[in-house]
């Protein structure tokens, strides 16, 4: 399934299977591990066409990294998302856990980040988003522990890690990564406010 080598901010050709502008809704789904090394590489051209060929519209890409904003029909996300994850290992014989959002729910958790007042470097600000919402719970936990000089806050989907010296250096996103496992997928704040403007400015 090769469509093309672009892989930033290109744009599928409308489906014909959804039409409907009054009932349209925005999406933004996030892959989990793709393009890290040389594991799991999926062009970014040919993950806006398999998006676009399951009835989506407007299809853009942010970055390598499996950022994905489209429109769409109505659906529950949980399913939109385990589409987008069977439709990636058929087409591309990748196999990606995926999270999907509405622009709404992006929008809220941006709102959420309590942290983005004390971070001075948002590569370095980290939201660790989880599929299901209510395994934010797992989390719970780690706010009992002293995290100096790092820093975790919860949401109501996210958790929010500022990590100043690195992320590399940091104990908090293996401790995240230990208790979520494949259930959260991590971008940058600089990523998520550049993913934020993007589906908003497209609905």
């Amino acid at each position: 399934m090769s469509r093309g080598a672009g892989t930033f901010e290109g744009v599928a050709e409308p489906s014909s299977d959804y039409n409907d502008e009054a009932m349209a809704t925005r999406y933004i789904a996030l892959l989990r591990g793709i393009n890290v090394g040389r594991a799991k590489r999926v062009a970014m051209a040919d993950l806006r066409a398999l998006v676009g060929d399951l009835g989506s519209r407007d299809v853009r890409t942010l970055l390598n990294s499996g950022n994905v904003v489209f429109t769409a029909a109505p659906e529950d996300p949980g399913e939109l998302a385990s589409r987008i994850e069977a439709a990636l290992e058929k087409e591309v014989g990748v196999s990606s856990r995926t999270t999907v959002l509405t622009a709404a729910e992006l929008a809220q958790i941006a709102e959420e980040n309590s942290l983005v007042e004390v971070a001075t470097d948002p590569s370095r600000l980290l939201i660790a988003i989880f599929r299901e919402p209510a395994d934010v719970k797992k989390l719970e936990p780690l706010l009992a522990q002293d995290w100096h000089p790092d820093s975790l806050a919860l949401g109501g989907r996210a958790a929010y890690l500022w990590c100043p010296d690195g992320m590399m250096k940091s104990r908090i996103p293996e401790a995240v990564e230990r208790l979520a496992g494949d259930g959260v997928t991590t971008r940058n704040w600089r990523t998520i406010s550049k993913l934020n403007v993007l589906a908003q400015a497209q609905e």
